[in-house]
């Protein structure tokens, strides 16, 4: 009965970590244009409460956080995204490094004239 009672607890745990990483996310988004730092500071309380209670980032927020210096990205203002052969390339301004992260679902020119042509 224990075991039962303490897993129901941890599940619930788990979805309330989800909900607010969420939640700071979306704030980090709306507050970023005017104080980059609180920004920054949303991301990293996100980050922590993942490792705390052991819950993935979910996939679209790990994109608007650079995964070398932590930092919300913006595009356009702190980070640079280019698509090259099937991968985004995000740069970011803070730490000058690159991210790589694999486009599913993209083809390139070439491939969409030979399947045109075939």
């Amino acid at each position: 009965m224990r075991r039962k009672v303490r897993m129901i607890k941890k599940l619930k745990e788990k979805r309330i970590a989800r909900e607010r990483i969420r939640v700071l996310f979306d704030k980090a988004e709306a507050v970023f244009s005017n104080n980059p730092s609180l920004a920054n500071r949303y991301v990293t309380l996100a980050r922590k409460i993942a490792m705390k209670v052991n819950v993935r980032i979910p996939r679209d927020l790990k994109k608007k956080y650079c995964k070398h210096c932590y930092k919300f990205l913006m595009p356009g203002v702190n980070c640079r995204i280019r698509v090259k052969d099937k991968t985004i390339v995000c740069y970011c301004f803070n730490c000058k490094k690159y991210m790589r992260l694999p486009l599913k679902g993209y083809k390139t020119k070439s491939e969409k004239q030979n399947q045109k042509t075939a």
